[in-house]
């Protein structure tokens, strides 16, 4: 078994409340954590609201299965969060 650490540190430019912070970033959870290969949390930059951090633990029977779904998470969350990544990181395990 293998382990990821997929960190995504997002911009959200403009964001004027936390409330609207929430609303910019709904669904992560959701559409991560139904995979059970996946777990997802907010790890840092909870109360700056124009920075989000978000950290996925990925795990799969190789490495590269790992790195293939911290790359489609990467991607997926570029094209589905209203704001930038402006840093990836990842960490195997």
């Amino acid at each position: 078994m293998n382990l990821g650490i997929l960190t995504l540190r997002i911009s959200l430019p403009g964001c004027a409340s936390l409330k609207e912070k929430r609303q910019r970033m709904r669904g992560m959870h959701q559409r991560y954590g139904r995979n059970p290969a996946v777990a997802v949390c907010e790890s840092a930059e909870r109360e700056r609201l124009e920075t989000s951090e978000w950290t996925f633990a990925v795990v799969g029977q190789t490495v590269p299965e790992v790195e293939s779904l911290c790359s489609e998470i990467e991607d997926r969350v570029q094209r589905t969060v209203d704001g930038r990544v402006m840093d990836a990181s990842r960490e195997m395990l």
